[in-house]
């Protein structure tokens, strides 16, 4: 295990649901809908969490249903369909629909996975309708995405054909840098889920290897292995040695001779490590906590102790997938606390006791901390930012100066007014 030390614990958490991924997987696809199945409450957290123009016109929206006891099921169902007709007579370009379930009880009441079957027979193939849960009851904030693309697998054709699938949402211009990267490697095919339009899916079967690219596509990995894939062990390509790692898997697969790796990565990864030096001079010797939030805590505490030189004092995730984290967890320091779960109290607790420089977690608690005079990065800016691959690795490090670099700034100042 890498000399980590696994622990757990369950109460109160303090996270964002699933349905925050549709405001990053509605941008990666164009064509697709993404409509929540639930309440006010939901149709504010995503348009607040999109940050949406009120003229705007995005490519989610909510289906609000009032409270309704058993017996209004088929008002309810009468309403979803309505609501469906009317979007798409509004917008004839979606190509998919995807209905989102939320955790209200008069949502939970219905059973979402018959009403796509209902609404694609209603609607003869003209748009694929498909359903996930998003409910925060059951999901952090990432696995939304999860859902999603696991809804995408079944719809996916088979191929015996060697390839490379690459899985989870990358911001386009770094997409197109890793598979040109990969195509320099002599990996000739290389293929993305999800793809940049939802009905061009790639196929997959024996001869797809797959690189994840994010570490919370548990479920949707598993349906890609029942397709016959060969899902890729490698570290998650965050930072110069994890994404180093990660595309050395994908050579290692296709038997790609290991002077043309060193020769087309050594000079990216020098590039790297200069860009890198001026954050790792502000971050090495600070202290860092991680809250559970995003599922990628673990592969940042690797980066953030191995490239720029911070001491982790905890490392929080929602769940632990000790499987596909396993080459993450040998890379860390002997000893590395590592929490499963969340009693958001208690974690708070030893916050206060250890009083480290910096905490990464959510929106919700950075307030209070900051308050409190401890600096704080949000989770989810991590998620949206474009921070995978080698070429990030400084963007990525520049992330965690910048809290504390403003706090040295205000410090600067309060002496100075003194």
């Amino acid at each position: 295990m890498g000399g980590s030390t696994l622990l757990k614990e369950s109460g109160p958490r303090e996270v964002f649901c699933g349905l925050t991924s549709i405001v990053w997987l509605h941008r990666r696809m164009p064509d697709a809908f993404f409509l929540v199945v639930g309440s006010r409450t939901c149709a504010h957290l995503i348009q607040s969490a999109a940050g949406v123009m009120i003229f705007a016109e995005p490519r989610f929206g909510t289906a609000i249903l009032e409270e309704k006891d058993l017996a209004g099921l088929a008002d309810a169902h009468e309403e979803l369909d309505r609501v469906v007709k009317d979007l798409l007579r509004r917008r004839p370009e979606i190509r998919t629909l995807f209905l989102v379930g939320s955790c209200p009880s008069e949502v939970i009441k219905l059973d979402l996975g018959r009403v796509a079957e209902r609404l694609n027979e209603l609607l003869r193939g003209k748009v694929q309708v498909l359903n996930y849960s998003g409910s925060g009851i059951e999901t952090t904030f990432t696995q939304g995405e999860d859902g999603a693309l696991k809804a995408l697998v079944p719809l996916m054709p088979i191929t015996k054909s060697d390839q490379l699938l690459l899985v989870g949402t990358l911001a386009n211009a770094v997409e197109d840098r890793l598979i040109s990267l990969f195509n320099r490697l002599g990996i000739e095919r290389v293929v993305s889920l999800p793809p940049r339009q939802s009905t061009e899916l790639p196929a997959v079967g024996p001869g797809t290897k797959v690189l994840l690219a994010q570490p919370y596509l548990t479920d949707t990995a598993r349906a890609l292995k029942d397709k016959g894939a060969q899902i890729l062990q490698a570290p998650f390509p965050l930072g110069i040695e994890g994404s180093r790692l990660w595309m050395e898997a994908a050579a290692k697969a296709f038997n790609i001779n290991a002077t043309l790796v060193s020769s087309t990565l050594d000079p990216l990864i020098l590039r790297a490590h200069k860009a890198i030096e001026p954050f790792r001079t502000q971050l090495e010797g600070k202290r860092i906590f991680l809250l559970p939030e995003s599922q990628i805590e673990i592969p940042l505490a690797r980066f953030l102790h191995r490239e720029c030189g911070m001491e982790l004092i905890e490392v929080g995730v929602p769940y632990l997938n000790r499987e596909m984290m396993q080459p993450e967890l040998d890379l860390l320091p002997k000893g590395t606390r590592i929490m499963e779960g969340q009693h958001v109290e208690n974690q708070l607790d030893r916050v206060r006791e250890k009083q480290p420089d910096l905490v990464v977690c959510g929106m919700g608690l950075a307030n209070p901390l900051e308050a409190e005079g401890i600096s704080t990065k949000w989770s989810i800016e991590l998620v949206f930012s474009p921070i995978h691959g080698i070429d990030q690795a400084s963007d990525l490090a520049e992330l965690f100066s910048r809290p504390l670099h403003r706090k040295a700034l205000l410090n600067q100042n309060q002496l100075a007014n003194a």
